[in-house]
């Protein structure tokens, strides 16, 4: 397992690589959500990269990028245990030299949702996600559900931008209570991890809902809202009922497939959460 932390580097070494390769970007603070991704790629891919990169880009002044967390030897030991050719960990320098003013932008889906909320998160993510994708050259990228508009957006940039790669979505992993795995958890203690577990507990109730023959979107909305605000210290940002493409919020009856998605503040820590399903069939 190598750890490499330039771009000329990282492509020398690239250079040498045949076949498949599979990359997992991560911000650090890794979990068992994290790892599952890399598991994922071991299985489909001969070679494995993972990147570890706190990106400024997609953190606003008065967001979590100064007390985010960063666990360097917990993640490389954790990474140990599984096939890892090389970590990238780029220092802010080579991912921003001095004079960076190139930005990539996706302008339909980041929008709404994480977008409406966090008007420059997206642009940050596009960013750092175009230019990982051009320095690594990954044939594979894996990223997990939990993350949906974000998947769906780095989607829409590797479809729109022709990059050749495949981008494998893997399901959300979730603790015993049904708290959706995250490294902003970390900041939660074991009490409100509990109430956080509340959201699962109201999807899960939508979900159900649209199971028994519920079609009305303001109903399954309803329904998740009364869970959730059962807590109160728990405060909702946004509940949504969305066509699951497009992201655009249904009003009335739900369509074949949609994503029921929704945002939530405990303390200063924002929680998402989300399940896609279909008419046909139910998946997450």
């Amino acid at each position: 397992m190598n750890t490499i932390n330039t771009i000329q580097k990282f492509r020398v070494w690239r250079q040498g690589i045949e076949g498949s390769l599979g990359f997992i970007p991560t911000m650090g603070a890794l979990h068992d959500g994290h790892l599952s991704l890399i598991e994922e790629a071991n299985k489909m891919c001969p070679h494995t990269v993972v990147s570890i990169y706190l990106n400024p880009a997609q953190f606003t002044s008065d967001e979590d990028l100064g007390t985010y967390p960063q666990k360097l030897q917990h993640d490389l030991d954790a990474l140990s245990r599984f096939q890892v050719d090389v970590i990238f960990l780029p220092m802010d320098s080579e991912m921003y030299p001095k004079g960076f003013s190139t930005y990539v932008q996706e302008t339909k889906l980041s929008t709404t949702l994480e977008g409406e909320s966090r008007p420059s998160f997206f642009k940050g993510v596009a960013t750092v996600v175009a230019k990982l994708f051009n320095i690594v050259q990954p044939t594979h990228a894996f990223f997990g559900k939990k993350d949906a508009q974000q998947l769906l957006i780095v989607k829409k940039i590797v479809n729109d931008m022709a990059y050749p790669i495949k981008i494998i979505s893997c399901p959300i992993i979730r603790k015993e209570n049904g708290l959706a795995m995250s490294s902003r958890n970390s900041y939660l203690s074991e009490s409100e991890q509990k109430m956080a577990s509340l959201i699962y507990q109201a999807l899960q109730k939508g979900k159900n809902l649209i199971i028994s023959g519920e079609r009305d979107a303001r109903a399954i909305r309803e329904e998740i809202t009364r869970t959730i605000i059962q807590e109160s210290k728990l405060h909702i940002d946004y509940v949504s009922v969305a066509e699951a493409e497009t992201l655009i919020e249904i009003s009335g009856s739900i369509p074949n497939k949609i994503l029921v998605s929704t945002a939530v503040l405990l303390g200063k820590t924002r929680l998402i959460d989300n399940f896609s399903y279909s008419l046909s069939s139910c998946r997450e």
